[in-house]
C-alpha cells in the first residue's frame, strides 16, 4: 500500500508555491541569527567558569570546528536536495524513512521549546524598564509580532531576520575591538585608567587547564547548542534563490564568521575577567563593556540580548512552521499543514507550531520540575543528535552516489576529504554526547533524549510501518513561483 501524495487533494494538484525569494545574505544572518543568542551572551561566562580561560578557548574552537565538519556536509545535502525543511529528507533518503521521521521530530521539538525559553527570557529582560510590566505580557507582545514577522512572507522574514542579526554582530565586533584594546590598555571611554592585562588571566592558581581535558569535554555540549542554529541554511533552502549557488557561498560564510565572533569574543572576555567571577552575576558581555568604559553598559547589552533572543526565536518559528510542511509533504502529519497562503506561507503549520511553544511556555511556569525539564532536556539533546543526522546522511548518501557509478567530480558541492570528514564529525558528536553522562547538571539530556528517539522509531513502526506504509518522494527542488 503506498500512501497518496500529500500534494494532492480530492484528486487535484494542491498549489505548492513556497518561493525561492532569500540570498545568500538572507541565509547567512538567518544562520547567524538561529546561533548567536543566549548561548554567547549569557552562557559563556558558565563555559569560562566552568573549563577556565583556556579551556573555553578550546571549546570553543573545537565547537567552530565541529560546525565546519557539520556545515560542509550539510552543503552536499543542501544542493542536492534544496528543499524546505529539508534536514529530516537527507535522513530518510539515505538512512530510511524512520530515521528521517525521528530527525523531524526532534528538530522540532528543539525550536518549539526554544521558542517557549527565547520568549520568557525577553520578558524577564524588559523587567528591567517596565518592571510593572508582567513577565507574561511581553511573552504575548513578542510572539503576536514575530508571528507577524513569519506570517508576511518568506522575504519579510529574511530581511527583519538580516536587521535583527546584523545589531548582535555589531554588539560582538564592539566587544572585541574594544576589549583586545583594553587587553593591551587602553580604554579611551573610560574615566578609570587600566593596566594592561594580557593574557595574564589565562595563568589560574590551578595551572592553564583547572579542570583539565575533561573540563573541555564535559562543556563542549553547551558549546554545540551555543553553535546550533547554524544547520538553518538547509531548513531554508526550499526558499533560496539559485540554491546550487547561494548555499555554498552561506556556507562558508557563515562557518568563518561564527569562528571569528564566538573565539574572538570568548578570548576577550577570558583575558579580562578572572575565570572564577566570570557570568556569576551578570552577562559577561555587560561586565567586559563596563570595564572598557561603554556609556550605560547594562541597558545597551539588554536591548542587544533582547534582539538576540527574538532574533533566534524568530529563525526557530519560522524553522518549525517549515518542518512541520515538509512533514505534511512526506505523508507523516495531516494534509491540511501542507495549505499555502497566496504569498507562500505555510500558515496551520505556522499558528500551531507558535501554539506548541506557547504551551511550553505554560510548563515553565506550572510543571517546571517535570514536563518542561523533559523538554529541555530532549532539545538540548536534539541539537547534537540532528547534527549526527546530517553528517551520517551525507556519508550514506555519497557512497550510494559512488556505488551508483557517480563522479563526484560533477557534484555542485562536494564535501571535501571523503570519508574522514563526516566520520570524524560523528565520532565528536558522540563523544560529546557521552560526556555529559558525567556532568549531573546536563545528565538528564541523556535519560530523557535517547528514550523519546526510541518512541519515534516505535510510533513510526506502529503508524506506518507495520501497516507497508511508503513515504512520498518529492521533487528534489521544490517548485518556483
Amino acid at each position: 500500500m503506498t500512501r497518496p501524495a500529500a500534494s494532492s487533494i480530492d484528486g487535484a494538484p494542491a498549489p505548492r508555491t513556497l518561493r525561492r525569494a532569500m540570498d545568500a545574505r538572507h541565509l547567512v544572518m538567518i544562520a547567524l541569527g538561529g546561533v548567536i543568542g543566549s548561548g554567547l551572551f549569557l552562557s559563556s561566562g558558565y563555559t569560562i567558569h566552568q573549563a577556565g580561560p583556556l579551556g573555553a578557548v578550546l571549546a570553543y574552537l573545537l565547537g567552530a570546528f565541529v560546525v565546519w565538519l557539520v556545515m560542509v556536509c550539510l552543503g552536499e545535502l543542501a544542493v542536492v536536495y534544496p528543499v524546505s525543511g529539508s534536514i529530516h529528507i537527507y535522513a530518510a533518503r539515505t538512512m530510511g524513512p524512520a530515521t528521517g521521521f525521528a530527525t523531524a521530530w526532534l528538530y522540532w521539538l528543539c525550536w518549539v521549546v526554544a521558542l517557549g525559553s527565547e520568549f520568557t527570557a525577553s520578558g524577564i529582560l524588559m523587567q528591567r524598564w517596565f518592571p510593572n510590566v508582567e513577565v507574561w505580557v511581553w511573552c504575548i507582545v513578542f510572539a503576536g509580532v514575530l508571528f507577524t514577522l513569519n506570517a508576511i512572507s518568506a522575504r519579510v522574514f529574511g530581511e527583519t531576520e538580516f536587521w535583527f542579526a546584523l545589531i548582535k554582530v555589531v554588539a560582538i565586533v564592539a566587544l572585541i575591538v574594544l576589549g583586545t584594546m583594553a587587553i593591551f590598555g587602553f580604554t579611551p571611554l573610560s574615566p578609570e585608567p587600566h593596566q594592561a592585562v594580557g593574557l595574564t588571566n589565562f595563568a589560574t592558581p590551578d595551572g592553564l587547564l583547572p579542570a583539565g581535558l575533561g573540563g573541555v569535554l564535559i562543556t563542549s555540549l553547551a558549546v554545540f547548542y551555543a553553535f546550533s542554529g547554524a544547520e538553518l541554511v538547509g531548513v531554508a533552502a526550499g526558499e533560496t534563490k539559485d540554491p546550487g549557488k547561494n548555499i555554498p557561498r552561506a556556507l562558508r560564510s557563515t562557518v568563518l564568521r561564527l569562528l571569528v565572533l564566538f573565539v574572538g569574543s570568548i578570548i576577550v572576555i577570558a583575558a579580562l575577567l578572572p575565570y572564577e567571577q566570570a557570568g556569576l552575576s551578570s552577562s559577561p558581555f555587560v561586565d567586559v563593556f563596563e570595564y572598557v568604559g561603554v556609556p550605560y553598559a547594562a541597558d545597551v547589552m539588554n536591548f542587544v540580548v533582547i534582539t538576540a533572543l527574538l532574533s533566534v526565536g524568530n529563525s526557530g518559528l519560522y524553522s518549525c512552521a517549515r518542518m512541520l510542511f515538509s512533514l505534511a509533504e512526506e505523508g507523516y502529519a495531516p494534509r491540511a499543514f501542507t495549505k499555502l497562503t497566496r504569498r507562500g506561507i505555510p500558515m496551520l503549520a505556522l499558528l500551531v507550531s507558535l501554539a506548541i511553544g506557547l504551551v511550553s511556555l505554560i510548563t515553565s511556569v506550572v510543571a517546571a520540575e517535570t514536563v518542561y525539564l523533559v523538554l529541555v532536556s530532549i532539545a538540548g539533546f536534539a541539537a547534537v543528535a540532528v547534527w549526527m543526522a546530517i553528517v551520517a546522511a551525507q556519508f550514506f548518501h555519497r557512497r550510494q552516489f559512488l556505488r551508483g557509478g557517480g563522479d563526484p567530480s560533477t557534484l555542485a558541492f562536494r564535501t571535501p576529504f571523503y570519508p574522514l570528514v563526516p566520520i570524524l564529525a560523528f565520532v565528536l558528536l558522540t563523544a560529546s554526547i557521552v560526556a555529559i553522562a558525567f556532568d549531573p547538571n546536563q545528565a538528564p539530556a541523556l535519560y530523557f533524549g535517547i528514550p523519546f528517539v526510541a518512541l519515534c522509531y516505535l510510533a513510526f513502526w506502529l503508524l506506518y510501518g507495520r501497516k507497508g506504509i511508503t513515504p512520498v518522494r518529492r521533487d528534489e527542488e521544490a517548485p518556483v513561483d
